[in-house]
């Protein structure tokens, strides 16, 4: 399976430990499947901390076999009751080898803090999170599956 990182540099090697804390899925090492959603992660993250935004391109090999996966199909109750977790610093995440589920965005995001901040129900909470077009995301939460699953296949640079 075809895979992205957007950053402002070649990620050859990934190491889990370097991704940030309190992200959706926990501390890891993203990517998507869409290649815009990627190439719009580079054009942040060059933006933010200078350089040049490029898109890191994979091959994954996405086995079930020997995983530990946390699979959301959809942003529902679960999704946002752990993207919260994650988001507080909760550890749940560390449960898993692999998160896959939609990403929490700018617009998904703001749903999700109203939410978490106490303002909105659940059910207010996924009536505005149907609105909103699901982009995915991949944490690989332990370096052995980027050792041994993920095979870097080039860089792009994406247009600013």
């Amino acid at each position: 399976m075809r895979l992205y990182h957007g950053s402002n540099a070649a990620v050859i090697q990934p190491l889990v430990a370097k991704g940030r804390p309190m992200l959706d899925f926990g501390q890891g090492f993203y990517l998507t499947s869409y290649q815009e959603q990627a190439a719009n992660w580079a054009r942040r993250r060059a933006l933010r901390a200078g350089g040049s935004p490029m898109l890191n391109v994979y091959e994954f090999d996405n086995r079930a076999e020997g995983l530990r996966v946390l699979e959301f199909g959809d942003n529902d109750a679960a999704w946002v009751e752990f993207v919260c977790a994650c988001r507080r610093g909760g550890t749940g995440f560390r449960d898993y080898d692999l998160i896959v589920g939609g990403v929490a965005d700018d617009k998904v995001f703001a749903a999700v803090d109203f939410y978490a901040r106490g303002l909105w129900g659940m059910e207010q909470t996924l009536e505005a999170l149907r609105y909103y077009r699901r982009n995915d995301q991949y944490c690989i939460v332990s370096q052995w599956v980027v050792d041994e699953r993920l095979k870097f296949m080039g860089l792009e640079e994406v247009r600013p």
